[in-house]
């Protein structure tokens, strides 16, 4: 049987038979289906390896139909503390069913890095949800083929620094708006997010009263 070894996020389980399980695998290569015999049997060596929220390392070896067969899997990282904060346990089933249905539609390799991502941030309850959140939805929206654009408006024109912007739905960008509640430091915040790793957005300081606007637009631009 030929098998390749591979890092793996686990998507979706499914209970098959007496005692099968099949799973919906999101790998660096992009999403494999394989087929777990008996895995729900109490002495199964397999059911430890293949957790939610966690990376694990599996063998997949070739099935029929497209479905791979899973024979070796162990956890390289498992996320416990997720599963302590309610909020952060429902954003992470966010996360995963939306990278699921995302990279059946756009197959790029940035998937699996971008939820491996999400679920280490998760798991350290000391950055902020809403710094997660903000983060996800800028990337899941690039990776979908439509980055925001926080250096120019919705007409194309360089955003001044001492003007206020309005998010436009229509128009997926900033428009120019003397009443708009973006400001200067929110597009700043917003340019950080969208370039920098999570953990360098958890230690700028002073930001608790703009987060909740920019994680609004960010969510907003993602259409979700």
């Amino acid at each position: 049987m030929k098998t390749i070894r591979t890092r793996a996020i686990v998507l979706r389980r499914t209970n098959y038979g007496e005692a099968d399980r099949i799973l919906q695998l999101l790998t660096p290569e992009g999403k494999r289906g394989v087929i777990v015999r008996g895995v729900r049997r109490e002495k199964s060596r397999l059911a430890g390896g293949i957790e939610l929220f966690a990376i694990c390392d599996v063998v997949i070896g070739d099935g029929k139909g497209g479905l791979g067969v899973l024979t070796s899997a162990s956890l390289i990282f498992f996320y416990r503390h997720i599963m302590e904060d309610y909020d952060r346990m429902q954003f992470a089933y966010i996360a995963i069913k939306l990278v699921s249905k995302s990279s059946e539609m756009v197959n790029e390799p940035e998937w699996y890095d971008l939820l491996a991502e999400i679920l280490a941030s998760l798991d350290k309850l000391l950055i902020q949800l809403e710094v997660i959140q903000m983060w996800f939805y800028l990337r899941y929206s690039a990776l979908m083929g439509y980055e925001l654009s926080l250096w120019h408006d919705t007409i194309g024109k360089k955003l001044f620094a001492d003007k206020n912007y309005q998010y436009d739905v229509v128009d997926k960008g900033l428009r120019l708006s003397d009443n708009g509640e973006l400001s200067a430091d929110h597009i700043k915040l917003l340019r950080l997010v969208s370039t920098r790793p999570i953990i360098t957005i958890a230690q700028i300081g002073g930001i608790d009263n703009i987060m909740g606007v920019c994680l609004l637009v960010a969510r907003e631009h993602a259409a979700v």
